[in-house]
């Protein structure tokens, strides 16, 4: 152990580091940490304390750190190279698994992040459709840029379509064309869809909103009114790519977007990320058929790295094999319904919306969770608290937020972890 050199790393960080850390995502200084290492469903800071983790990098690691075999794939890429720009074959290889999986793909289009596959896929609707505005859900997540950042964690309803940026020095030039609207409030958004059609280049959607399930009918209403206006409809599976599915959520949901964004999960951990879709729509990003003036700009220096996509390629042979889907659900499912009984047997009103590879912990006794709206009647001071506790205990976990899988995490790890969560819902009754 050598909590000195972590006091140190940290003092650094505090001095070089914007902020102190990667972005605004903060802990108290003295549960603060810096990893040294991880390893399946782990991880170990440089003072040698231990954690199961299930923060995973904000999802990337649906294999567990370090797998053998993306690690495999890595090290026998970087003597080759690790960028080229020209066309290699890992770029090509992960492109077919991504269209043989995904069932609107043709084809792909590589980026470098998730923020990056959000923002071109909105201006491959606007060049496709020749309409500028946008609709987005309120409260949804799509990334960093100046077009998503409108109505995403309100503390009370937008004044729908319009909202309020959510961070400063977003232009608000932006928000005159994003449209908001409730997800699952089925009947408004049709009615502001069809209201607006004649502007809207795009509807973009996470079909899993952070925690909460699409309700029946809703994302097949969505499809039908954008289908019959020729407005893009983009899937963000950023988060659900690879992971509630082989197919992601088109295939858990059994709806079929334009376009979708793919990130996290898609390359084993290493930053890379995916617009994949219909031929017709994607295009407009082909200068092999069309003039250079009437192509969408989305070309990036490492788009299609080949250490990206070779850990990329095999992430997916991985993710492939049987069994794998089955137990994520089991591993999740057990965690979830744990976590809840004990929270009620301890005299908490908590629930645990989502998925069962992907879900929160909501310490609220609104029922049921369908809308932002309903997520904002949560206690985040107690769930900031409860998951304090949970980190002093050995979990990693980012509170408030999502609580992720991986194929890594164990029946052993859930029993170990549920044991955890009993004794940090004791601390705070008593508390």
């Amino acid at each position: 152990m050598d909590a000195a050199r972590q006091t140190e790393l940290l003092a650094l960080a505090g001095k070089y580091l914007a902020g102190g850390g990667t972005g605004l995502f903060l802990l108290p200084p003295e549960l603060n940490l810096v990893v040294a290492r991880g390893e399946g469903s782990r991880v170990w800071d440089v003072s040698g304390r231990e954690y199961i983790d299930y923060h995973l990098s904000s999802g990337p690691v649906l294999l567990g750190h370090a797998h053998p075999a993306v690690t495999r794939a890595v090290e026998a890429q970087l003597p080759l190279g690790t960028t080229y720009f020209f066309l290699n074959e890992p770029e090509i290889r992960l492109a077919q698994r991504i269209v043989e999986a995904v069932p609107c793909a043709d084809v792909v289009h590589y980026t470098g992040s998730g923020t990056e596959a959000t923002f071109y896929a909105l201006r491959v609707a606007r060049a496709w459709s020749g309409r500028n505005k946008v609709l987005k859900f309120e409260g949804a997540w799509h990334g960093m840029h100046d077009y998503n950042l409108w109505g995403t964690v309100p503390s009370k309803p937008s004044a729908y379509p319009h909202s309020t940026p959510d961070s400063v020095g977003v232009p608000a030039v932006t928000g005159d064309t994003v449209l908001v609207t409730p997800f699952n409030e089925t009947e408004a958004a049709v009615a502001m869809i069809e209201k607006h059609a004649h502007e809207l280049a795009a509807v973009v959607v996470e079909p899993l909103q952070r925690v909460l399930q699409p309700e029946p009918g809703f994302l097949e209403a969505i499809r039908e009114v954008t289908r019959k206006h020729r407005i893009v409809l983009i899937f963000d599976e950023i988060v659900t790519g690879f992971r509630i599915a082989w197919g992601g959520a088109q295939e858990k949901y059994g709806v079929v977007p334009d376009i979708a964004c793919y990130g996290k999960a898609v390359s084993g951990g290493f930053p890379l990320a995916v617009i994949a879709g219909n031929g017709d729509v994607m295009s407009v990003l082909d200068a092999r058929n069309r003039p250079k003036s009437e192509v969408v700009w989305a070309t990036n220096t490492l788009n299609g790295n080949p250490v990206c996509a070779a850990a990329g390629v095999a992430a997916l042979d991985v993710l492939s094999q049987p069994g794998i889907y089955e137990h994520l659900r089991h591993i999740g499912s057990r965690l979830r319904e744990g976590i809840v009984a004990s929270g009620t047997k301890h005299g908490f009103a908590v629930q645990a919306p989502g998925e069962d590879a992907v879900f929160g912990i909501r310490f609220t006794d609104r029922k049921p969770l369908r809308t932002w709206m309903d997520l904002t009647t949560a206690d985040k001071d107690l769930g900031w608290r409860w998951a304090i506790e949970l980190m002093k205990r050995g979990l990693l976990v980012n509170p408030n937020e999502k609580f992720y899988i991986s194929i890594q995490h164990t029946d052993a790890d859930v029993d170990q972890t549920l044991g955890i969560v009993d004794e940090a819902f004791a601390a705070l009754r008593k508390g």
